[in-house]
């Protein structure tokens, strides 16, 4: 049906007769020319209409045709001479066409939203574009991510196949076996009243596969995570997930290091290895974050010494609470106004925070309420001309929370140039178990999964839970975490030490895991693995704001789609052949 497409068109085409096929995306009368842009995925070239070589009937015809129409268009590729266009690829050169098919007429007196926005003009709301999703995968901008995200995928694979990496596809029907967030439960028709999930990730079939003897496993995996959801988060998503056998966090370093290098060149992006690292507890000293963006300064610092037992109550009864006072050096932040130091405050408090005290050096003179301690001078607090101190006291899990979100709130506010474009680092020695001082019980970091670090199995077999490390890795760049991974258990009696130790008792171990439990016990290789946030990766190449940049169909931040209008009900028939009764209270 076409010859080419349109965005193909170059110089090297002049002469040619060629046949397009293509979307009318802008349609000019100019006297007795008639021009339309015809639009495909490859991009946009002229079409001219002039009765000089077109017939009437087709001049009526493409007088008549509306925006967004389908057509087909034959003609002869010229030289557009002086009336070259630089900013479009095809700019050089024009059909003059002769032919004309409407295919897919545009029906609609006018489009819900606009495909093509001139420059400076905002798009309309996100829920509307979602709602007419067919038409916002129009826009070139979006299109060209999905462009992008394909090239992404296809180098992920070429690059884990030189590794020598075997692709295997896991099932989407399995166990419900939660990992931390709900499981999608999928209601079973064969076997009334029992139920599938929908994986939250293929992570003990890959490691079946490693003690099946597999040596190295990927997967472009499709999860499914029942959980609440934010702008970097979705209910269904893609990783890149691996596994091998035989390997130590460092083989897997190489491994992620490869592939994300590989990434970045396919996006036109240098970045060079290896990669810093970090433990987990300098991360959270330093940066109050475990995915630090490190293309800034703004280190924390303790400033108990500094501020605590001056006679701020704040800071002092934090102190006697076993607390610290902690709190940031900002250079140049005196310029920040009031309004904007307020709001730094605010997100300290939203963190959890009780506040936050400040004290600003400008043009030599000290402001602020840390200002009136007694003896406090610029050099003590180590102040700069022009710099802000910023700080808050309390156990460290407030405090790391509440700094990191000023942290991160004041390089938004003082607009601060980033030393480098690229800063990824591994975060590692992560805890093996958190405490929830809310629920006051312990619970596992990641996942139940994770092998202790060596040097810690004497302290988890003597029934401590704080101080084991895990052998756990998390990969950050530019202050987002793009995955993590870990070594897994393959000691079966660790695995059930675990299991206990979280509270899940050798009968429900072996219903929910009992399958695994007894590929351990045949014999398994030392293994470990990562899964990569694919969706989170190419939104960061393709400078999005949101996943929705780059998942063609997806749900809004109330787990709706709203395109497809689902979830739905479903009527009672089909309720009854699947024994399920809904209450809805």
């Amino acid at each position: 049906m076409r010859t080419h497409r349109c965005g193909a068109l170059r110089a090297d085409h002049i002469g040619a007769r060629v046949r397009l096929g293509g979307w009318v995306h802008r349609r000019r009368d100019l006297g007795g020319f008639i021009f339309l842009d015809l639009r495909d995925r490859d991009g946009i070239v002229q079409c001219t209409f002039s009765p000089d070589w077109t017939a009437p009937d087709v001049m009526e015809l493409v007088a008549q045709v509306t925006t967004e129409s389908v057509v087909l268009v034959g003609g002869e590729v010229v030289d557009r001479g002086g009336d070259r266009n630089p900013e479009m690829a095809t700019g050089d050169i024009e059909v003059h066409a002769d032919q004309l098919e409407v295919v897919g007429p545009a029906r609609l007196e006018a489009l819900p939203i606009p495909v093509w926005r001139t420059k400076g003009e905002d798009l309309p709301g996100e829920e509307l574009r979602l709602l007419h999703r067919h038409l916002d995968l129009r826009r070139p901008e979006l299109l060209q991510n999905f462009v992008l995200r394909h090239r992404l995928l296809q180098r992920a694979r070429a690059t884990l196949t030189e590794l020598e990496f075997y692709e295997v596809e896991t099932p989407v029907l399995t166990k419900p076996t939660p990992e931390g967030a709900r499981d999608y439960v999928v209601p079973s028709r064969v076997h009334k009243g029992q139920f599938y999930a929908l994986p939250q990730s293929p992570q003990l079939y890959k490691q079946l596969l490693m003690i099946s003897g597999f040596d190295r496993y990927f997967q472009l995996a499709r999860c499914f995570r029942d959980e609440d959801l934010r702008a970097d988060r979705q209910p269904e998503f893609t990783q890149i997930d691996i596994e091998a056998s035989f390997v130590s966090p460092e083989d897997l370093y190489q491994v992620l290091e490869t592939l994300h290098v590989a990434l970045w060149n396919e996006a036109g992006q240098s970045v060079t290895t290896p990669f810093p690292r970090l433990a987990f507890a300098e991360a959270m000293e330093r940066y109050g974050s475990d995915k630090p963006d490190l293309r800034f300064g703004l280190e924390l610092s303790d400033l108990t010494g500094l501020l605590g037992g001056r006679g701020f109550r704040a800071f002092d009864q934090a102190a006697e609470a076993g607390g610290r006072v902690r709190g940031l050096r900002v250079p140049g932040g005196s310029a920040l106004s009031r309004k904007q130091v307020d709001a730094l405050g605010e997100l300290a408090k939203g963190a959890g925070a009780g506040g936050l005290a400040t004290l600003k050096h400008q043009d030599g003179k000290l402001t602020g309420p840390l200002a009136k301690l007694e003896g406090m001078t610029a050099e003590l607090a180590g102040l700069e001309d022009g710099a802000l101190l910023l700080a808050t006291a309390g156990p460290d899990h407030v405090t790391s929370k509440a700094l990191d979100a000023v942290r991160r709130g004041a390089i938004r506010a003082l607009e601060l140039e980033p030393s480098r474009p690229h800063a990824f680092c591994w975060i590692e020695q992560f805890p093996l178990f958190e405490w929830e001082p809310d629920g006051e019980r312990w619970f596992v970091a990641h996942h139940p999964f994770t092998a202790p670090h060596p040097e810690d199995v004497e302290l988890l077999r003597a029934g401590e839970r704080s101080g084991v490390r895990a052998l756990h890795y998390d990969l950050v760049y530019n202050g987002n975490e793009l995955g993590s991974g870990s070594i897994r258990i393959t000691d079966p009696e660790i695995q059930l030490l675990v299991f206990d130790m979280l509270g899940i008792s050798p009968e429900e171990a072996d219903h929910r895991f009992g399958f695994l439990l007894r590929a351990l016990q045949a014999g398994a290789p030392p293994h470990g693995g990562f899964a990569v946030g694919f969706d989170r990766v190419v939104m960061l190449l393709a400078g999005g704001e949101s996943l929705r940049d780059v998942i063609a169909f997806p749900k809004t931040t109330a787990a709706r789609a709203l395109f497809e209008d689902a979830p739905t009900v479903l009527d009672q028939a089909e309720l009854r052949d699947l024994a399920l009764r809904v209450d809805n209270a």
